[in-house]
């Protein structure tokens, strides 16, 4: 540390001698000492230092007092007087003047030189600097020790006894690690990890000391970084198998090892959950951390679609979760959810339920129980999007030709489970204007949407559109 004026009047070779009461200015480390022979030497001064001088033009006792004022105003530390050359003694006129201001002040002996002083506090000053560095190294080698033998927060613990305060970090609007904020005052960092995912390191101390805090943001900025690039992968690896086993890619014993690999036991009952982002946004759910409190869920990117499989029957509470989770991340995005099943075949089952579910267009979206659309989508052999194509075309076509809506009209028919009036009174039409785009429905697709068979095929082609 530093060296204070205590220490430097407590110094046996200095053999210097306090005249006035020094205890209000032994709290502050000496930064520097100024030499001077100048009448007025503030402009030379910043504040702080001790000015020594010999006094060779205060020769009056009124040039002593202006010079004692001087110095004070200047916010110097402390005077040392230098007797033996122009003074025998400290004049008395500065021993008073800086006793009424409160300045301290001390004899330096003619066998002391000036340099001797400023020596003294120049080697405080080095050996000081020295000791901080040593403990910013000892302080770094510690931190990277501790992410390298037992990760994030193990490191965040190692940082935390460093600064002698508590640490929290921040992740997409979500603590995700140490607690809340108190009534002490935090500082707040921001932690750069090339996401858009506001994360932020803050300390209960209002100025951490030392550099030992940037070099923690770059750790920490880093690592969150590689996290999420290996989550990423991990999340393509884990997508192709999802995508592998509901294209009907994997089967028997192939499709137990692949789901192993990843983490899943087809023997447990599963239950898949989809997350779908809006437009713009499905970059953020390749690397986006789940929760923490989730337990060792297995995650997989699947058509950019956020696929994640857990080990339950309900996953009711678990996507309530997600979505205040994901919203609260600022990500836009619907949650979709199936039930709970064994086996691969199951897992699958569960996959398209989910996806179905989406079709809601929900925040939170509840599949349909042993659902026909479910149980066909996952019968990848049945034609479905070619029968959605054959059917649904020649309507699209039209509607873009003739601005005619007749999409439109047969989906709230459907909807409104085959009534006429009820479709006239939503889309403000009259009556016979809704029987008569039916009338081209049924031209035009080959499927006659009164009779209850067509009525089936059109709707299975439209929730298969809708789906796939």
């Amino acid at each position: 540390m530093a060296i204070t004026l205590s220490g430097l009047l407590g110094s046996a070779p200095l053999n210097l001698r306090a005249l006035t009461e020094t205890s209000a200015a032994d709290g502050s480390p000496i930064p520097w000492a100024a030499v001077t022979e100048l009448r007025d030497p503030s402009p030379f001064l910043s504040g702080g230092e001790i000015v020594l001088t010999t006094g060779l033009r205060q020769t009056t006792a009124a040039a002593q007092r202006s010079f004692v004022e001087i110095i004070h105003e200047a916010g110097v530390l402390a005077l040392g007087f230098g007797i033996g050359l122009q003074h025998g003694n400290v004049p008395a006129a500065v021993v008073r003047r800086a006793e009424e201001l409160g300045l301290p002040v001390f004899e330096v002996p003619y066998e002391t030189p000036f340099v001797a002083i400023t020596k003294m506090i120049a080697d405080a000053i080095s050996a000081d600097h020295l000791g901080r560095l040593q403990r910013l190294l000892s302080g770094h080698q510690q931190l990277a020790s501790a992410l390298l033998g037992g990760g994030l927060e193990l490191m965040l613990r190692e940082l935390s006894r460093l600064l002698a305060a508590p640490v929290a970090l921040s992740q997409y609007g979500v603590r995700v690690y140490g607690p809340e904020p108190g009534d002490v005052p935090w500082h707040e960092v921001p932690i750069a990890t090339g996401l858009k995912d506001r994360c932020t390191l803050a300390i209960a101390l209002e100025h951490p000391r030392d550099g030992l805090l940037d070099y923690a943001q770059g750790m920490i900025g880093l690592e969150l970084a590689n996290q999420a690039r290996l989550r990423e992968s991990t999340r393509r690896v884990a997508g192709q198998v999802l995508q592998d086993l509901v294209h009907g890619a994997l089967a028997g014993p192939e499709a137990a090892l692949r789901l192993q690999g990843v983490g899943i036991t087809p023997s447990e009952p599963h239950a898949v959950l989809l997350i779908e982002a809006a437009p713009g946004s499905e970059r953020a759910l390749r690397t986006l951390p789940l929760p923490p409190h989730f337990e060792a869920p297995i995650s997989g990117i699947t058509e950019d679609r956020l696929a994640i499989v857990l080990a339950t029957t309900d996953a009711e509470a678990a996507a309530r979760q997600l979505d205040e989770y994901v919203h609260g991340a600022g990500v836009n995005a619907r949650v979709g959810f199936g039930g709970g099943y064994a086996q691969a075949n199951g897992l699958r089952w569960s996959f398209f339920e989910a996806l179905e579910a989406l079709r809601h267009g929900q925040r939170i979206n509840t599949p349909s129980k042993l659902s026909l659309t479910s149980l066909l989508l996952a019968a990848r052999d049945v034609p479905l999007a070619a029968l959605a194509a054959e059917a649904l075309e020649p309507l699209e076509t039209f509607d873009k030709a003739h601005s005619a809506e007749l999409l439109l009209t047969l989906r709230c028919y459907l909807e409104q489970d085959g009534s006429v009036g009820a479709v006239a009174e939503k889309l403000g039409l009259h009556r016979n204007t809704v029987r008569y785009r039916l009338q081209q429905v049924s031209e035009l697709s080959g499927y006659d949407p009164t009779t209850t068979a067509d009525r089936v095929q059109l709707w299975l082609a439209i929730t298969a559109r809708d789906v796939t």
